[in-house]
């Protein structure tokens, strides 16, 4: 399996410190590279360009960043976004660094398909109760996603765990393999489960048994 990397173009930045505030009003956003290896840089990039790239990559699928006039490519990870707390505007972001061939850890989305023979039967709806797991692998084997089939959700007691996923190459997951990932949950265990404070079939309303 084979990450498709996404593609970023920044260039070299001289602004440094506060004066990073005026570089934004430009629409230019500052960025930081770092890792085991590298000289640490002062990048930056132009907003929307970077949104975007970031949309599409999320934390988990490699970034290749490219710099005009220089040969050569870095293959990174977006580690931390700053992001504005008023407006929501993106501040300052730190790529990390790393080698094709040395593996590194990711938290990776887990995304529900399909439909639960065990929620339909019993009348329930599936609940998702983990949203995302941490795995390690190869920067370009990484997964941008982990697709869970519910169609193995047969007994309407049953879960999905951990320990039940398969996944393609050489990827480790890291998580607790007993940790549940989705459950029904019956629409009858709901209407039989008795509403706190409702009055019993011997009591009438505004009435208590110790009345």
């Amino acid at each position: 399996m084979t990450t498709q990397a996404v593609k970023l173009e920044v260039n070299t930045r001289e602004v440094l410190g506060k004066k990073v505030k005026r570089l934004r009003r430009t629409g230019t956003i500052p960025v930081h590279v770092y890792g085991p290896g590298v000289e640490p840089r002062a990048l930056q990039c132009e907003q929307r360009t970077l949104v975007r790239a970031l949309s599409q990559a999320g934390s988990n699928t490699p970034i290749v960043l490219t710099v005009p006039g220089e040969p050569g490519e870095q293959l990174t990870f977006a580690r931390e976004i700053q992001w504005d707390p008023v407006r929501g505007d993106i501040l300052h972001v730190d790529f990390l660094a790393v080698s094709a061939n040395i593996k590194v850890t990711a938290q990776v989305p887990l995304n529900l398909v399909g439909e639960s023979p065990g929620a339909h039967e019993s009348g329930g709806t599936v609940v998702q109760a983990l949203f995302e797991i941490d795995v390690e692998a190869l920067p370009m084997e990484m997964p941008g996603q982990i697709d869970v089939d519910l169609s193995t959700l047969h007994d309407p007691n049953g879960v999905i765990r951990v320990a039940d996923l398969r996944l393609l190459g050489n990827v480790t997951i890291l998580t607790d393999p007993e940790a549940t990932i989705a459950r029904i949950e019956s629409a009858r265990a709901e209407e039989a489960a008795p509403v706190e404070g409702a009055a019993t079939p011997d009591e009438k309303p505004g009435e208590s048994a110790g009345d």
